[in-house]
């Protein structure tokens, strides 16, 4: 047999392979301890978590609980009513701004105020502290009557101090008093009763806008700044206003009776005059300020405020009464209407 007929070579063998070593003891250890270390990690982590909710949760419990017990403070907490109320005192409410329905000067937050002022075994005299150009005469009437009732009552005078201005339904509360004292540049008067609103029925016709309106009762568009107004509508507006200010001016004669300047042409014409004029008129007894008054007429200096006023949790709870309001508005404006 010769090299030819020999096979040819195959490929080589491959090495042997190394077998791979068992991990040891020590590496498995480690191993375990890295995985015990993460998940004491991840346990610890959510235990914080939770007691980091649970703050949480406790701290709005407890905001809420202290809102709440403010809100009802505030509610209950009605203001003034300043002072030692057992001694002698003279008793002060302020009518200051615009009087309405709406106001601090309301015949609610008055009259409230004039009882607690009228029924306090303290109060030697009870002072009006006004500084306001007017407002409603239905507020007004109500306030009026009120404190004359209340004086009657209790048998305590009642003192009217003027400040900056004390203007027709001001001068309307005013006149109760059973004395008026204003500073000789205040502004008094204003005896008289206003209708006011605008017209744009020419403006329409210039701009070719058109009216549409319909009523159901021919004068239930009295008044109507779109439309044009009419000689009827006209004098039934005056008439009210008439009336209106022959009710003013029965009240100005019944407070203020034989010290009003009868024969003052212009003194009931919605005119208005400075303190010192006020005076010489009849509609003001004399010039004064407040601690005057309680110094030298009512003989008790000490001052206590028994005004209302309107706290923050009550402007609060009218905010989120309309703002409910508002909503329901609109979701019901929002159902479909039926066809």
């Amino acid at each position: 047999m010769n090299d030819n007929d020999l096979p040819p070579p195959g490929p080589p063998a491959a090495p042997a392979s190394t077998p791979t070593p068992a991990p040891t003891a020590a590496a498995r250890a480690a191993e375990a301890g890295w995985e015990r270390a993460t998940m004491e990690k991840l346990l610890f982590a959510t235990l914080e978590e939770q007691k980091a909710a649970r703050r949480w949760r406790a701290f709005v419990r407890m905001a809420w609980l202290a809102f709440f017990i403010f809100l009802i403070w505030t509610l209950t907490f009605r203001g003034g009513s300043s002072g030692d109320k057992l001694a002698p005192h003279t008793a002060v409410i302020q009518i200051e701004g615009e009087i309405g329905p709406k106001s601090e000067a309301s015949a609610e937050f008055v009259i409230a105020a004039a009882k607690a002022a009228f029924e306090d075994a303290g109060a030697q005299a009870v002072v009006l502290l006004i500084n306001s150009p007017g407002g409603s005469p239905v507020q007004a009437g109500i306030i009026n009557d009120e404190l004359r009732r209340l004086k009657a009552r209790y048998k305590k005078p009642l003192y009217a101090v003027v400040e900056e201005s004390c203007a027709s339904a001001a001068y309307y509360i005013a006149v109760s008093a059973d004395r008026i004292f204003v500073d000789k540049a205040s502004i008094v008067g204003s005896i008289g009763v206003l209708m006011e609103g605008f017209g744009f029925t020419g403006l329409m016709e210039k701009l070719g806008v058109e009216r549409r309106l319909l009523t159901a009762g021919e004068n239930k568009g009295f008044l109507d700044p779109f439309s044009p107004q009419t000689d009827r509508h006209r004098d039934h507006a005056q008439q009210m206003l008439n009336a209106v200010h022959r009710q003013f001016i029965d009240v100005v004669q019944t407070g203020r009776g034989k010290r009003l300047k009868a024969d003052t042409p212009q003194l009931f014409s919605g005119l208005f005059w400075t303190g010192q004029q006020a005076v010489e008129l009849g509609l003001a007894d004399q010039l004064g300020n407040l601690d005057f008054v309680a110094r030298e007429i009512v003989k008790a200096e000490e001052l206590v405020d028994y005004t209302r006023h309107e706290n923050i949790g009550e402007k609060l709870v009218k905010r989120f009464g309309a703002a409910i309001g508002e909503g329901a508005v609109k979701a019901l404006r929002a159902v479909p209407a039926i066809r």
